[in-house]
């Protein structure tokens, strides 16, 4: 008998066969048991991980042996098991297994019966570990998606919430949700994501992350084209705006689509705090983009070739700090630079409190020895110290290792043609951001093409009463999101 044929009626022949399906497994369980009543022998089979033992014992098979089942198929069940689900073939019984579903097997029928007994090793809804929540929620997304989309409904608990559900992988199948809004999101995103899902091939999808190199635009240039979250806020935020969201089984974060540069720069907290203060913390995330992208070249142009943009009495303590230095100003700051990203990455991979140790003691010691043995001078270390700090503002991980992968490129132009170099990079950034993508739509709205009116939400934010319509660059159905006598008190 093919293992991808249909069950036999012959329950000794379909345990023969289950035991070389499953050979080399020992966590899966078959219990056998006979029908206390009737005298017909019958099996449950589940994965002991990845099904609930507590609910098999005392809800199942206690009542499965005193049934007295009158030869329908719904006799031989217990009224407990909810919904029916029959099992005709080898195919759907290792997947219903492997599911974490138990599989009934009745000795004189061609069929099984799937019940539900997932209980797989899940752990507690907690506070995000990689964005942290100042006025929002303290919750999660964690590794189950029926617990994440369950999350996301409490936020947006409306029959237009839509999900569109997919299985890909083709050994070892991962389902994939799509939630959008259906009175909100743009059909044709939607139909873009389901085409690009349906395309692939692949074994099987591990996180998030697979999956969005997978599915984007320009899989080689380093700007990430969906936004990662683990906040169920932030989902439910970016869904109100017209995007979609895409969860994944297995993974504890979820991607939004499509979006645009901009919103790299925006965080959920934004819209928890008064808006002069958001703003500000926006103007401040941009500044700390520029100075974490061109301030190291900066200091290779200024040093190298522009050092008449330098006042004098500076200009002297410079020269004053790296009569000692050996290496030209590029080889300086790479040298530092990355001393800085190892440290980083060893402040990550290290258990959190060795991380902490590494991360402050090891930056000072090593900048205070290699000041000392006068490989750098204090000037580059002040540099390479601002230049971490903001990289460290920008609010989506992603984005901000794009940015710190960029400041290489900007210090070997530097080093090569002074500020024209630094100029030449800008425009070049600029360029490839005019020309990227995401889901067809562009990623540098609403800058380019400009969309004034989305700029009420842009480098500034105003007043939550002031922005009435949605975005124009998700090109949403439904363009308004409030009403327009919302200010509150005399709107002043």
């Amino acid at each position: 008998m093919d293992q991808r044929g249909s069950l036999s009626s012959d329950l000794k022949s379909n345990l023969a066969m289950l035991r070389q399906v499953f050979s080399l497994a020992p966590d899966i369980v078959v219990r056998t048991f006979r029908y206390q009543r009737t005298d017909r022998q019958a099996a449950l089979i589940f994965f002991s991980g990845l099904s609930d033992k507590n609910s098999i014992n005392n809800n199942i098979l206690r009542e499965l042996i005193l049934l007295q089942p009158d030869g329908s198929p719904e006799s031989f069940l217990p009224v407990t098991v909810g919904k029916l689900i029959f099992c005709t073939s080898w195919a759907q019984l290792e997947k219903a297994v492997l599911d974490g579903r138990s599989v009934l097997l009745i000795d004189g029928m061609e069929k099984g019966y799937e019940l539900d007994t997932q209980g797989w090793p899940q752990r507690a809804i907690t506070d995000s570990q990689i964005e942290a929540s100042l006025k929002g929620a303290h919750q999660a997304f964690v590794e189950t998606d029926e617990a994440n989309i369950a999350l996301i409904r409490r936020y947006l608990p409306t029959r237009e919430l839509k999900i569109k559900e997919y299985f890909i992988g083709s050994r070892a199948p991962c389902r994939i949700s799509v939630l959008y809004l259906e009175d909100v999101t743009e059909p044709e995103f939607i139909q873009t994501i389901d085409e690009r899902l349906l395309a692939l091939d692949v074994d099987c999808i591990i996180n998030t992350g697979e999956l969005a190199e997978l599915i984007d635009d320009h899989s080689f240039y380093m700007f990430p084209q969906y936004i990662t979250t683990e906040r169920p806020d932030n989902a439910a935020s970016q869904l109100l705006q017209g995007r979609a969201c895409v969860v994944v089984d297995r993974s504890s974060s979820v991607l939004i689509a499509p979006v645009n540069f901009i919103s790299f720069f925006h965080a959920i907290d934004d819209y928890g705090v008064r808006w002069p203060i958001a703003s500000f913390l926006r103007i401040l995330r941009f500044f700390a983009c520029l100075i974490a992208i061109f301030l190291p070249g900066l200091y290779i142009a200024a040093i190298s070739f522009n050092y008449e943009i330098i006042p004098l009495d500076l200009i002297l303590s410079i020269g004053q700090f790296r009569a000692s230095v050996p290496f030209p100003p590029f080889i300086e700051a790479l040298i530092m630079e990355v001393t800085l990203e190892m440290l980083r990455e060893a402040g990550v991979r290290l258990p959190q409190p060795v991380a902490q140790t590494v991360g402050i003691v090891g930056g000072i010691v090593i900048g205070q020895a290699a000041v000392q043995a006068g490989i750098v001078s204090n000037l580059m270390v002040v540099v390479v110290a601002t230049t971490a700090v903001a990289s460290f503002i920008l609010p989506n991980y992603d984005m901000a290792a794009a940015i710190r992968l960029l400041r290489f490129p900007t210090m070997i132009m530097a080093s090569l043609f002074g500020i024209v170099g630094l100029i030449v990079c800008f425009m070049l950034i600029a360029a490839r951001l005019i020309s990227i993508r995401s889901l067809g739509e562009s990623y540098s709205s609403p800058i380019a093409p400009m969309r004034i009116r989305d700029w009420k939400d842009l480098f500034i934010r105003v007043p939550l009463w002031m922005m009435v319509n949605r975005p124009r660059s998700v090109r949403s159905i439904q363009k308004r999101r409030i009403g327009p006598d919302n200010q509150g008190g005399e709107g002043g």
